[in-house]
Parts: structure tokens; C-alpha cells; sequence
């Protein structure tokens, strides 16, 4: 089911800034439906362990872009184990073109992350395991999570991709002409402009130009791991489980205690709507952080560590003085 390298050079792809983290595994594993996806086991050098953080990326995100925080984690005596989502980073592309950002259903992503626990982190990582996910990889944990309750302990979840905004169109538009196209066998099509080379100024992911500077780096020396604007049918797929997480009825079905980390200058996923999805979510737990954009664990260090804090604090089966019960059922 999976298959592991000794050199990093071969699976994982440091740059000068941007180190990989020391003492890790690498390596690829069968996913849903015989895709082949890249993953990272990285150990800390703490002993004994406090348990395993399952890392769950973004749109458009690799192992790569997350070594910092990886080493941050494992610096609080966590194991993280990660891998690429299907269709972008060092995972195994989905259409002929390898930059279209494409899913077949939304489900698969949610085999895969099943398919990880039982078959990478279950026999090599350390007990208890949580989850840390960023925005549709939080989309991902959120549509899973009443399956995981049995596996997972506690979940934090930034910025969740429960709602688009500042796309140009409106997302009930957005919503529509994706559904339009995928319905008519489109879904292939790409929607929206590639940005993936937009200046730091004014960009809508982090107020950090270090930070942004680093992860412009890892693409440009690794284009092979970026990929472009999402087709018709994966924005079709992502807007329906994202409508199917945000029900009450899907809510009430979640009893792992979980953080929702919500930046209030999120210009991707609008605060209010992360406010909202708190609101219905009796297992939640909302921590705003003021200032913060979306990708929070890639911003300033003033918001980044708000965020860092919460995990260390929570993650262990201590409430750090959130008020959450080790069970919310």
C-alpha cells in the first residue's frame, strides 16, 4: 500500500529557504480508487511523543510549503504526518493537463484521508492523533469527521472552506455556472484567471512578504508541484460539501472537539461565514484572530503564533482554558 524513499531528494523537495524538517519518512501510498499520493511521516525529537498531528493542506498546497509549521509542531512533541492532496503537489495528477486543479468527487478526498489513517499513520505514527487542517483540506476533516471519531481526538481547522468570496463574481453565480458546466460534461473546463504569479502586494493570502517570498520560491523552482485555477467540477464538488458540512443535521453528527481558527481579514473565505459554521457546530470552539488572512499558518509571526498557541494548548487533551470537554456528545 505505500511505498518509502531514504533521500528526500527524491521525494520531498527543500530549497535553500525553505529546509526540510530532520528526522521524517517520505514516500507514496495507493489512495481511492488506485491514486497514487505523496506523503510525510516527521518525528520529533522529543521523547516520548504527545501524540500524532495529521496535516491536512489547502488548495493548491505540497508538503513543502508546510515545513516550518512541521517543525514548530514536532517542537511541541508532535508527529505530523501529511500528504498531498490527489490531483496537485507530488500526488499523482488527474487530468492530461497537470495544472488544472480537478476532482472527480468530492468523496475521494475524504477516501484518501481514510485510506492515510488506516494504512500510514495507524501502524507508524504515535498515539493519540489529532488534525490540523487549512482551508478545503478543513473542508475535507469537516465532511469526514463523523467517521473519524474513533481515530481522530481533536481537530483544529483553519480557515475552513465553507464560502468563496473575492473572486470577481458572486459565489451564488460562481455556484451556478459550475453546476451548469459540469452537469453538460464541462467539468473539465478551467474557471477563473491563473494567479499564481500576483505580486505580494494586495494578494489576499498573508501579510508576511517573507513568507509569501518562500512559498513563491518553492514553485518557482518546483513548478512541477503548483498547479493552476480549479475546473468547473471541482468547484462544483467543493461548494456542495461545503453547503452538506455547514447543515445543522451534519454539525450534530460531529463529536470530536475541534478549533475553528478563523482569521477576520480572510478574503477567500469570508469570517462571517466561519462565525456562522461556530454558531450551529456544537463540538466547536471559534478563536478569532484579529489581522489574520487566509493562509494563517503562512502569515505575520503576531498572528501565525495566536494560532500555533491554541494547537499546543488544545491538542494534548488539555483545554488551555477553551472550555472544551474531551467529548462533546
Amino acid at each position: 500500500m505505500s511505498e518509502a524513499a531514504d533521500s528526500i531528494d527524491d521525494i520531498l523537495h527543500p530549497t535553500p529557504g525553505n529546509p526540510a524538517p530532520a528526522n521524517h519518512t517520505a514516500g507514496y501510498f495507493t489512495g481511492h480508487r488506485g491514486t497514487r499520493l505523496r506523503y510525510g511521516l516527521f518525528r520529533s525529537e522529543i521523547s516520548p511523543a504527545i501524540g500524532t498531528i495529521v496535516l491536512m493542506q489547502g488548495r493548491n498546497e505540497s508538503i513543502e510549503k508546510y515545513f516550518e509549521t512541521i517543525r514548530d509542531l514536532n517542537a511541541m512533541g508532535l508527529w505530523v504526518a501529511t500528504f498531498d492532496l490527489r490531483g496537485q503537489g507530488g500526488s499523482q495528477r488527474l487530468t492530461k493537463n497537470p495544472r488544472k486543479g480537478h476532482v472527480r468527487r468530492f468523496f475521494d478526498y475524504e477516501r484518501d484521508l481514510e485510506i492515510f489513517l488506516e494504512h500510514i499513520v495507524l501502524p507508524d505514527a504515535r498515539l493519540p492523533f489529532f488534525l490540523v487542517a487549512h482551508s478545503t483540506g478543513a473542508l475535507i476533516a469537516l465532511s469526514a469527521a463523523p467517521r473519524l471519531s474513533n481515530r481522530i481526538n481533536r481537530m483544529a481547522l483553519a480557515a475552513p472552506y465553507v464560502a468563496l468570496s473575492g473572486q470577481g463574481l458572486p459565489e451564488g453565480l460562481i455556484r451556478s455556472l459550475a453546476g451548469l458546466a459540469s452537469w453538460t460534461g464541462f467539468g473539465r473546463l478551467s474557471m477563473g484567471a491563473n494567479r499564481s504569479n500576483r505580486p505580494f502586494e494586495g494578494n489576499p493570502l498573508t501579510s508576511d512578504p517573507k513568507r509569501y517570498a518562500r512559498n513563491m520560491e518553492i514553485a518557482a523552482t518546483h513548478p512541477e508541484l503548483a498547479i493552476g485555477p480549479p475546473t468547473a467540477r471541482w468547484l462544483h464538488e467543493t461548494f456542495k460539501a461545503a453547503r452538506r458540512v455547514s447543515s445543522q443535521s451534519h454539525l450534530t453528527k460531529i463529536t470530536i472537539p475541534t478549533l475553528i481558527l478563523a482569521p477576520v481579514l480572510d478574503a477567500i473565505v469570508p469570517y462571517a461565514a466561519q462565525e456562522e459554521l461556530s454558531r450551529n457546530f456544537r463540538a466547536g470552539q471559534l478563536i478569532t484572530i484579529n489581522g489574520a488572512r487566509h493562509e494563517l499558518f503562512h502569515d505575520r509571526d503576531i498572528y501565525r503564533a495566536q494560532a500555533l498557541a491554541a494547537i499546543e494548548a488544545f491538542m494534548p487533551g488539555q483545554d488551555g482554558g477553551l472550555g472544551l470537554s474531551e467529548t462533546a456528545a
